[in-house]
């Protein structure tokens, strides 16, 4: 009988539980998809010292093993992520345990991946490191800035990079998973694991289709935060780069250079996400026509609103609007 692949996933307290569980699931699905005669999926939970931890749902993940316990190759190797939210923000959790651990388990497994907050963790432990990574979208900046070495790309949903692997936001250990399940065993069983479990073989778009577009910070000049608010309430209008410029009493360039210091974007860009903004909103709350959708967005046309949305989203208005 094949040997199955062996997958570890690393927990520690806070853990978000669908980052062990949702990955497990899908090599479990898999395994029993394929029936005996391909090689399926043993998954192992491992601890620090191999007792159950607390997720951040409050229920209690046990442990296979301790980390030492953990011994000779590894087919693929896991960690989930964990996030804290401190001061109205939020704040990834490292575990120097699990880091410490990694660095030295990491070279005994045929690939390597994190789960939302866990490509922390990875960074930590220095397996990141020139290498593109993503993880969830309101810790990508954070990422980015305490890991100069490491390509950050807050969009994908997940990211190979050789026998690396790195996703975003709790679910989309899902989508990884199904990836590593069609690498090992072909895109038909990844299609049939999908299917058992109702689940897309592969996701449209990336993460800016579930984050807030216009996060940009809080400007500290009156004259900009009026104007953001007033391009809000008048997106149909003439907002041009001359057109706001003279709306704020400055000359265009006095005022893109102030934009940019407040906002951290352009006029241009933040205008197109204010319409954007607009439009996702009439796509998921009404029923009306992709022309007037277009048109009381301020995109225009249907042609902008598709390129708009396939430029920024990476999916289509209909998609959208079926999916939300």
């Amino acid at each position: 009988m094949p040997q199955p692949h062996h997958v570890v996933i690393v927990a520690f307290s806070g853990i978000e539980l669908l980052d062990a569980t949702g990955p497990a699931e899908v090599f479990s699905v898999a395994s029993r998809v394929a029936g005996t005669g391909r090689p399926g999926y043993l998954v192992r939970i491992a601890t620090a010292d191999g007792g159950p931890v607390t997720t951040s749902s409050g229920v209690r993940l046990i442990a296979d093993l301790t980390l030492d316990e953990v011994t000779g190759p590894i087919d693929t190797l896991l960690v989930a992520g964990a996030i804290e939210l401190v001061d109205g923000g939020v704040e990834p959790v490292i575990d120097h345990q699990v880091t410490d651990w990694l660095r030295r388990a990491a070279p005994r497994a045929r690939r390597t991946g994190s789960i939302c907050a866990g490509a922390h963790l990875l960074a930590a432990a220095g397996l990141l490191e020139g290498r593109p990574a993503t993880t969830h979208w309101l810790t990508a900046d954070r990422l980015a800035a305490e890991h100069p070495g490491v390509r950050v790309d807050p969009d994908p949903i997940f990211i190979r990079d050789g026998q690396v692997w790195t996703c975003a936001g709790v679910t989309s250990g899902m989508d990884m998973a199904l990836a590593m399940v069609a690498e090992d065993h072909g895109q038909d069983l990844a299609l049939a694991t999908a299917r058992m479990m109702v689940m897309y073989v592969k996701r449209s778009g990336g993460q800016s289709q579930f984050s807030v577009p216009l996060s940009v910070q809080s400007s500290s000049d009156d004259r900009i935060d009026e104007l953001r608010r007033w391009i809000a309430e008048h997106l149909t209008e003439d907002l041009s780069l001359e057109a706001l410029a003279a709306r704020a009493h400055l000359s265009t360039r006095h005022f893109t250079r102030l934009f940019h210091q407040r906002t951290s974007t352009t006029p241009a860009a933040y205008v197109e996400a204010a319409r954007l903004e607009a439009a996702r909103r009439l796509l998921e709350d009404s029923d009306r026509g992709l022309p007037e959708v277009a048109a009381t967005s301020g995109l225009g046309s249907v042609e902008t609103l598709h390129r708009v949305f396939r430029r920024r989203l990476g999916t289509t208005p209909a998609e959208y609007r079926r999916r939300f």
